[in-house]
């Protein structure tokens, strides 16, 4: 099976969550989920984990990209 990466944004909007519903869903708050999703902070290991379960994406096919400066 050929697997494809997503983005956190992807991942949320393909398992047709808000960002609000995500947040509540994971305990953190909507903006917590907008810096995720904008690569201006990053989940934790477990959030991500979390994360990926709500979302029903594997942990491999969901990626966090830095940003270098």
């Amino acid at each position: 099976m050929e697997r494809y990466m997503v983005s956190l944004k992807a991942a949320r909007v393909n398992a047709g969550l808000s960002q609000d519903e995500a947040a509540k869903a994971i305990g953190v708050s909507n903006a917590t989920i907008c810096s995720w999703e904008r690569e201006n902070s990053y989940p934790d290991v477990m959030q991500f984990e979390t994360l990926c379960n709500l979302y029903g994406a594997p942990t491999d096919c969901v990626f966090l990209r830095r940003k270098y400066t």
